[in-house]
């Protein structure tokens, strides 16, 4: 029997709630203060000292920076048999712990995103980069690890080459799971589901297995199909989560873990998991970060452009930390 189970399992649920926290509870927009950007053309910002309003910055090293990606794709986790997959990251969270002021904050970020990525081709070998929506980053490779890390990688880009220490993919099956490990969760259903999933009546409903991944997923055929009113039922299905899992009996996360298990993809070791919750497991949360930005409607899908101003303070405020 692998040593610390128990407290290892209930780090790595911790950190799937905070996934599921992340992609249904809201979305609190926290508008950045803006810094002027004035990075210098084609400098990575990784490693050395920048500049702000007169003021110097270097990259933080008391932090630990965790992705998350919720995967658009049923079933367990396994090898596509290619060098792409049909697996998108529909949801992308960045959680940064603070070490020094023992907090956490979440930054999430718009699938839709168009930014520069980097590209997997026959065998896996990179093959340069495109520009195209962020969740396409998890289509290149098998739909394991080398998904997971280009996903990685392509989220690192985006916030100018920022080290990115973990990652834990999520496949939907995963939402039903825990859901059921608290008892099912109760919503008040306003929106008409008939055309997703009959059995989800309108007015109060107890919500069992894929009946919650329906209520919190579906978009296309459920009310005015508007990604605003699908926030809404994810932010409500997850205070109703919430009240489920502290009702819940004692030990339900270790059996939800287990039957989850096949359906999640991370590279964080049962040592890391162990030093994490170690360190981690007080720390507040400050809370729910979002980029400011444009969305329209491309010629295929929905665009999002990020305000590079709001980007390039929101990565200064996170990841860097004032010379005195």
């Amino acid at each position: 029997m692998r040593p610390r189970v128990k407290r290892n399992t209930w780090l790595i649920v911790l950190i799937v709630f905070l996934v599921l926290v992340v992609i249904y509870s809201g979305f609190r927009i926290v508008e950045p203060i803006v810094f002027p950007a004035d990075r210098e053309e084609g400098t990575s910002i990784r490693s050395r000292v920048i500049v702000r309003n007169g003021m110097e910055y270097y990259p933080r090293q008391d932090i630990t920076v965790l992705l998350m990606m919720g995967i658009d794709q049923s079933g367990p986790a396994q090898n596509s048999g290619s060098y792409n997959n049909a697996g998108a990251a529909d949801m992308l969270a960045v959680a940064v712990f603070d070490e020094t002021n023992e907090s956490y904050t979440v930054l999430t970020i718009n699938r839709d995103t168009i930014t520069e990525m980097p590209v997997l081709g026959p065998g896996g070998r990179p093959a340069g980069t495109a520009t195209q929506q962020l969740a396409l980053a998890h289509t290149y490779g098998s739909g394991l690890e080398d998904s997971a890390e280009n996903t990685r990688n392509a989220v690192s880009m985006l916030l100018y080459d920022i080290p990115i220490d973990y990652y834990l993919a999520m496949r939907t099956d995963a939402i039903g799971i825990f859901n059921d490990a608290v008892g099912g969760v109760t919503v008040t259903v306003t929106d008409d589901f008939s055309a997703v999933d009959p059995t989800i009546p309108m007015g109060q409903v107890k919500l069992k297995g894929l009946q919650a991944v329906r209520y919190v997923q579906s978009r296309s055929g459920v009310g005015d199909q508007l990604n605003r009113s699908r926030m809404k039922r994810q932010e409500q299905y997850m205070q109703g989560f919430v009240e489920s899992m502290r009702a819940a009996d004692g030990g339900w996360e270790l059996k939800a873990y287990s039957d989850a298990e096949s359906y999640l993809v991370t590279d964080c070791s049962q040592k890391a998991m162990s030093n994490m919750l170690s360190r981690y497991s007080d720390y507040t949360f400050d809370g729910t970060l979002t980029l400011s930005g444009r969305s329209v409607q491309g010629e295929t899908f929905m665009e999002f452009y990020p305000d590079e101003e709001a980007l390039d303070a929101m990565v200064v405020d996170l990841f860097y930390a004032p010379i005195k």
